[in-house]
């Protein structure tokens, strides 16, 4: 295993000096491979920031021992995934990472602090309200009863992924705006005694509208990523319904298929 790297020239690529690339020669995996895998590692963990630069082709060829070729093949291949820009002038620059979340019973904050995603919240509305038709159903009260809602800007990095809207049954818990920019809600649910066992949850798409596009700072008619979602306790009572839409620039659902014999 031959490890390279070097000092970085710290007008252009402070952050890269601190990774220590390993890459393996005696493997069949071609090397623009996998010093693609290592980068693009550093950027979905927050090693390798949001506006970082890289420095240009030969700069990195140099650092790395490797061939040109090599490592404009790698750059390119996460160019292609959105996760470097090329800029001229400037050299190459991480962009955003796309945040790709397990379909399981999990909050977006919980698994955005587990990826080092640097989540963080903004709440918009929170409030006792008479529970709409769609609501009401979920939690199984009647129409018009009381219910808390939530609606949140939910950030990594410091910019917005996802807008999230909630309605908990009224009296669940109790909860404050401070501890929701905190925290994730289902972090609240648990620490106040509530066991999560279970949840139905459909996905779909569509495109933002004005007011969307402008909290998740997309242009109108970006395309956007749906999720609603009803979680059930250990008990089976509705505890929380949920109306999300994300980023599908920066966002994507990932999931584990088995064959069934």
């Amino acid at each position: 295993m031959a490890k390279t790297g070097g000092p970085a020239r710290a007008v252009t690529a402070p952050a890269l000096s601190t990774l220590d690339f390993a890459l393996d020669r005696s493997t069949p995996v071609p090397l623009y491979h996998q010093l693609a895998q290592q980068l693009e590692a550093a950027i979905e963990h927050g090693v390798l920031a949001p506006g970082n630069l890289l420095g240009n082709e030969v700069d990195l060829s140099v650092r790395l021992g490797l061939s040109r070729p090599t490592v404009r093949q790698a750059i390119q291949s996460l160019v292609d995934k959105g996760l470097l820009v090329r800029r001229r002038g400037v050299g190459t620059q991480v962009v955003h990472s796309q945040v790709r979340r397990p379909l399981e019973l999990s909050s977006l904050y919980d698994d955005l602090e587990k990826a080092g995603q640097g989540p963080g919240t903004r709440v918009l509305r929170h409030e006792t309200v008479p529970a709409p038709a769609d609501a009401a159903a979920a939690l199984g009260v009647a129409e018009g009863a009381e219910a808390v809602v939530l609606e949140r800007l939910r950030l990594t990095h410091g910019r917005p992924v996802a807008l999230l809207c909630n309605y908990l049954p009224a009296g669940l818990l109790e909860l404050d705006d401070a501890r929701l920019e905190s925290t994730g809600l289902y972090r609240l649910l648990r620490t106040s005694g509530v066991v999560l066992h279970s949840a139905r949850q459909t996905v779909g798409a569509r495109v933002a509208d004005g007011e969307e596009a402008a909290r998740l700072d997309e242009p109108e008619g970006a395309a956007l990523l749906t999720m609603s979602r009803t979680a059930y306790d250990d008990t089976g009572r509705p505890v929380e319904y949920g109306t999300h839409i994300y980023r599908a620039s920066r966002y994507a659902f990932d999931f584990q298929l088995l064959v069934r014999n």
